[in-house]
């Protein structure tokens, strides 16, 4: 399992560098993960090798979640001023997640599947 969070951990080291040198308003890691999908398509044998480190970390998805949400409680007196902003924005992109979801999940959709 070690080559393949070597793989993982390669293509966001991969995103950082593109990063810094092309100057991308994106996060490393993000840029990474966009190289790895497209890496994925080009060589699908790259997929097996890097599936169980992926499957490990997505069973412990949640615990990934938490220093996002020390940050939230650590910054939320910075914020004081800003609640209708925020509120605004969660809302908004909450909906479009919804909605970007649906149209996934109705693209994956067999053809011949009727509604539930």
């Amino acid at each position: 399992m070690l080559p393949a969070f070597a793989i993982l951990l390669l293509f966001q080291c991969l995103g950082e560098g593109a990063v810094f040198l092309l100057g991308l308003p994106v996060p490393g890691p993000v840029a990474g993960m966009i190289l790895l999908f497209v890496s994925l398509l080009v060589w699908p044998a790259l997929q097996t090798r890097s599936e169980a480190a992926a499957n490990e970390l997505l069973r412990h998805l949640s615990l990934l979640f938490v220093p996002a949400g020390v940050g939230i409680v650590a910054a939320a007196g910075s914020g004081s001023g800003h609640w209708l902003a925020i509120i605004a924005s969660l809302v908004v992109s909450t909906m479009l997640t919804l909605a970007v979801t649906a149209l996934v999940l109705r693209g994956m959709k067999p053809e011949g599947e009727g509604d539930a």
